[in-house]
């Protein structure tokens, strides 16, 4: 039977955190599912470790670990996973503006072998509405996924934390990363409610970094998987233009008797720079490979630490 491990970041959510262990309390129970759940205080500034530590003695399948300083939901997230004990991860907020009911939906798919990773599709109004959806377009018209929701609650399989990176904020592309390396994908609606204690953690000021963290991983994964594709471009670009300017420059000179050195100095710079292009590429090759083996190898050993603990 597979084991679900519900991962829950938590910053300053101490009116929020009660509430959400009874409702998971409610589901386990009604579900007969042993969901396991970790929650990582993400340095909070308020009561949020003591309140969840002095839940988790009463509800026993609670898991309470915590940050020093805010690290981020990506740091939070991977901290939870590697203290759990699953086969099976729900990222799932601790603002109660999704219902726990929506967790088996998004389980299930992966226990059938439907998919490798689930996440939802907010249905409801909420503020950054025109914010996210600008930013999921973008993200399907980049990357070609079929889904309309990158940031919301999320299933996924052990396998994929063994292939991907966890980067700060790179929680966001999870499934844009997970796609593009081959797992299948899939899309559920969840219901989305207002948030009734605590603030948003959003802000404006991460528009721009949003937007910088996407740009970074469309070119992880096209120049960064095919170097050779743009510089190979740029290589043939400089070249094919010098060419056609050194036979210009040779006609020029032969049949009209004209030369002029600084056109001929530009002429091999064109040609000089197409070929410093071409051996950028064949460095980018290089270096791709070596990192394809290097992520081939830090994969191989967490798989294989996450065997023995499983051991243990």
């Amino acid at each position: 039977m597979k084991r679900v491990s519900i991962i829950i970041p938590a910053h300053n959510e101490e009116l929020n955190i009660p509430v959400l262990f009874k409702e998971l309390a409610k589901l386990r129970k009604e579900k007969r599912v042993k969901y396991e759940v970790i929650l990582v205080d993400d340095g909070s500034t308020d009561q949020t470790l003591n309140v969840a530590s002095q839940l988790a003695r009463k509800y026993r399948f609670i898991k309470v670990i915590s940050n020093s300083i805010r690290m981020g939901i990506t740091h939070a997230l991977k901290r939870g996973i590697e203290a759990s004990e699953g086969d099976i991860f729900v990222f799932f907020p601790a603002d109660l503006q999704f219902s726990v009911e929506d967790i088996p939906p998004l389980v299930q798919p992966i226990i059938e072998k439907k998919a490798d990773i689930v996440t939802g599709r907010k249905i409801g109004k909420y503020k950054k509405k025109f914010v996210s959806g600008v930013y999921n377009t973008l993200c399907r018209w980049l990357f070609k996924i079929p889904v309309h929701d990158l940031n919301s609650i999320k299933a996924f399989t052990k396998e994929i934390v063994f292939e991907i990176p966890f980067r700060k904020d790179w929680h966001r592309y999870m499934v844009v990363l997970a796609y593009r390396r081959g797992f299948k994908v899939k899309e559920i609606d969840v219901k989305l409610f207002p948030r009734k204690y605590g603030k948003s953690k959003f802000n404006i000021f991460r528009i721009p970094v949003g937007v910088l963290d996407l740009i970074a991983v469309k070119f992880l994964l096209t120049f960064g998987e095919k170097p050779m594709l743009y510089f190979g471009t740029l290589f043939w670009f400089f070249l094919t233009l010098g060419i056609i300017m050194g036979i210009i420059l040779l006609y020029l000179r032969i049949f009209h008797n004209f030369g002029y050195r600084p056109l001929l100095y530009f002429n091999f710079f064109l040609l000089g720079l197409g070929f410093l292009f071409f051996t950028l590429g064949m460095l980018g090759e290089m270096l791709v490979s070596i990192k394809d083996e290097v992520e081939s190898i830090k994969s191989n050993i967490r798989r294989n630490e996450w065997e023995r603990k499983r051991k243990k």
